[in-house]
């Protein structure tokens, strides 16, 4: 069985090549295009688990896909490695700032590249391991679309389920409203930001129906985060 679906971007055939062959033998299964605007319909069409993308493409550039990945509401979750032989600081911040969930300067080792992708797999979507998502004493079946917490069944709106697993699915990270609202509304939702608030204080209101400490923490001037403080 596949470890997961990747949309490889990259114009070198060489080295599309020699990426396809160490990641295919690791189990993924593997789209490759070297344009952009190709890359984009193929994630929008089918969302992969993960997209290595190179900053320099045909078509749409690297930092543009990456930008118009993380407003739709499908692949707003998608993770998204950058690869480029710009290995400018100021570079590696604006790939960041943008959306990529990492960032690999040429050139590296491919060896060393399927480390980043599994440890960005891990720590982006542990939801691929299997069809549970746990934090604490929270677990969510993603199969029945039910939240339990400390064993107890946890009353919970769609919207609200929407939410908590993108916060689960990214435990510890800080999320502005902006950015919630684009991965659980999607960026073309003519919502306003406070939204935001109103969904996480039903959420919050539905996970302390079951005891246990606050786990949506509220970061000052920042967002918020899933994060057992007491942990």
């Amino acid at each position: 069985m596949a470890r997961g679906r990747m949309l490889l971007v990259e114009d070198d055939p060489a080295l599309s090549e020699l990426l396809r062959w160490h990641f295919e033998r690791e189990d993924f299964d593997v789209e490759h295009t070297p344009d952009g605007d190709e890359a984009l319909m193929l994630a929008q069409e089918t969302p992969p688990d993960i997209v290595l993308l190179d900053w320099m493409i045909e078509g749409l550039s690297g930092i543009e896909v990456c930008r118009r990945l993380r407003r739709g509401a499908t692949t707003a979750n998608v993770p998204i490695i950058m690869l480029t032989a710009r290995g400018d600081e100021t570079d590696r911040v604006r790939g960041l700032e943008t959306g990529a969930d990492d960032y690999v300067a040429k050139p590296f080792s491919p060896r060393e590249l399927v480390a980043r992708v599994s440890a960005v797999l891990r720590r982006v979507r542990p939801g691929l391991a299997g069809e549970q998502l746990a934090f604490a004493d929270l677990h969510m079946d993603l199969v029945a679309h039910k939240v339990r917490r400390n064993g107890r069944l946890v009353p919970i709106g769609p919207t609200e389920y929407r939410l908590l697993r993108h916060f689960l699915e990214h435990p510890g990270r800080v999320f502005s409203r902006e950015r919630l609202l684009d991965a659980v509304w999607g960026r073309d939702a003519d919502i306003e930001p406070r939204t935001v608030d109103v969904h996480i204080r039903r959420l919050r209101k539905a996970l302390g129906t079951s005891g246990g400490t606050e786990l949506i923490r509220t970061v000052r001037s920042a967002g918020y985060a899933l994060d057992d403080e007491t942990a």
